[in-house]
């Protein structure tokens, strides 16, 4: 590191449903790690559905292996009636009022949004212990936890922070951080994925999902004062060129559906941005290495990027565990075509059940414990 003090960040993308994965992940580094270590991400970041890992991880970072068991819990239990009105009534009510507001102009003071989320509320104030945050703050055993939304009046990605001293807040071009207490109301506009979700209001402004506008998620990780990044993907997408395994693309003469159509959009939204980012981040690390002087002087020091992504297609293990969804929403959603195998992809991230979520955290630790040489290094273990 050039003698700068190491500083590890721990990246946790959005995706709804497919966050569980991430705590797979999260539970093989706590296998790695010796009785009693600590947490070894000083600073923890998140979007969407990641931020309420982020935020439960960090409020726990005064004992890691604890606080991931918390999360495993947490996921392995999900049912979607915790998170959204998965009723009849919950569900015809909630879409008709979307539809008579937004297609009819009727009523006022409509959420924009097809499912209700109350029951998150509830749930997250239940199961995160905000003020752990400032325990671990003050205890050394974290420096920063963040986490992103959109605001939908200024058009900016507002990265929220809660950390030690006085790290001062940034302004980019249609990104910004601001210092504050995170609390539920963060949670819950960090997740707002828009249109599915109501957006939340934090002082005079509506937000929404993070990863709207979020050109840049590793920024606030450096911002935050990191130097070295594991980045925790739930796109299932293998990197590499060849991403068909050498075999050739299959194509079809159908018409999308709308799932499909929506599937595709909600990836770009949560994947290609961090895809993206990555990218950009090692060829800047490429770039760096190159340079005759002292690439410190330059603003461009090298930054350690470790990535674990899923190694298999999370749409067809949603199509798997498509079964589980209550009546109510797979009737909801067969009619835009999301209970099809070409739909699957809107079914991944809304498939707030068991079945799923455990497959998808075992996904996570077999993949995590797949790089377990990269791991250790990565994160000195001993």
């Amino acid at each position: 590191m050039n003698g700068r003090a190491s500083v590890t960040g721990l990246i946790l993308s959005g995706g709804g449903a497919r966050a569980a994965y991430q705590v797979g992940v999260l539970a093989a580094i706590a296998e790695l790690l010796p009785a009693g270590a600590p947490n070894p991400f000083p600073v923890i970041v998140g979007t969407s559905a990641g931020a309420i890992n982020a935020v439960s991880l960090a409020s726990g970072a005064m004992n890691f292996t604890q606080a991931v068991e918390h999360l495993t819990a947490f996921w392995q239990n999900f049912e979607s009636h915790r998170v959204l009105r998965s009723d009849w009534p919950g569900v015809i009510h909630q879409a008709s009022r979307f539809l008579g507001h937004s297609l009819l102009g009727l009523g006022s003071h409509v959420p924009v949004a097809l499912l209700n989320s109350s029951p998150l509320r509830e749930l997250l104030n239940d199961k995160i212990n905000f003020a752990g945050i400032d325990q671990a703050i003050s205890a050394q055993h974290l420096r920063a936890v963040a986490l992103t939304a959109f605001g939908y009046s200024s058009g900016q990605a507002v990265t929220f922070y809660q950390s030690e001293g006085a790290i001062e807040g940034w302004l980019r071009h249609r990104r910004i951080g601001l210092p504050t207490a995170l609390t539920v109301e963060h949670l819950l506009a960090s997740s707002a994925i828009p249109l599915l979700f109501a957006p939340v209001k934090i002082g005079e402004e509506y937000f929404g999902d993070g990863a709207v506008r979020q050109s840049a998620p590793i920024s606030p990780a450096l911002h935050l004062g990191a130097n070295r990044v594991l980045v925790v993907g739930v796109s299932g997408n293998p990197r590499g060129p060849d991403r068909q395994g050498g075999q050739a693309r299959q194509y079809n003469a159908q018409q999308p559906t709308l799932a499909q159509i929506g599937g595709h959009m909600l990836n770009s939204t949560f994947i290609d941005s961090l895809e993206s980012d990555i990218e950009l981040l090692e060829r800047l690390n490429h770039f760096s290495r190159l340079l005759p002087e002292q690439p410190e002087s330059l603003g461009l020091a090298p930054v350690d990027v470790l990535v674990i992504a899923p190694s298999q297609p999370i749409d067809e293990i949603a199509a798997r565990h498509r079964h589980e969804l209550p009546a109510a929403l797979r009737l909801f959603l067969r009619g835009p075509g999301a209970t099809k195998t070409s739909g699957a992809g809107v079914l991944s991230y809304l498939l707030f059940e068991a079945g799923y979520c455990s497959e998808l955290i075992e996904l996570g630790r077999k993949d995590a414990l797949a790089q377990r040489a990269a791991l250790v290094g990565f994160l000195g273990i001993t």
